[in-house]
């Protein structure tokens, strides 16, 4: 991973920490959805929603958990999929210069079919206006 995408990432993250520190704009804490089993001097917390596991360990009275090692390296793994998949399209993007206008060979093509629709469309509602009125008066459904 570049350390410019992780300089990006650090930047949204820290926002979020300080947000969710605030007591009062920290939503209540879902207690069923850990698990947390000891392990030697550690713990192992397992998030029962997403199956994600970390280790914590007790620094000065605070519980500190990091993504275990496998998950790390899928993190990882995916954000570097994920950075190459946007310089991917950042160079697709950059090779059309911006812009998906059509060309003149295209509007020429559409603005024949329009052009051909209209004279059709025209054609058939002049041979409506031409048409004698049905002078039979109609019949009573009552």
């Amino acid at each position: 991973m570049t350390k410019k995408l992780r300089i990006g990432l650090a930047a949204m993250l820290v926002p979020a920490a300080f947000l969710l520190s605030i007591p009062a704009l920290a939503a209540e804490p879902d207690t069923a959805r850990f698990q947390l089993e000891r392990s030697g001097d550690h713990f192992v917390r397992l998030d029962r929603k997403t199956g994600a596991m970390s280790v914590c360990q007790d620094q000065g009275g605070n519980l500190v958990c990091r993504m275990a090692a496998d998950e790390r390296s899928a993190y990882d793994d995916e954000l570097d999929r994920l950075s190459d998949r946007v310089t991917k399209l950042e160079k697709t993007v950059a090779s059309n210069k911006g812009s998906s206008l059509p060309d003149d060979a295209e509007i020429d093509r559409t603005l024949g079919i329009m052009q051909k629709f209209m004279r059709g469309f025209m054609g058939m509602a002049k041979e409506f206006q031409n048409e004698e009125p049905n002078t039979k008066p109609l019949p009573q459904k009552t």
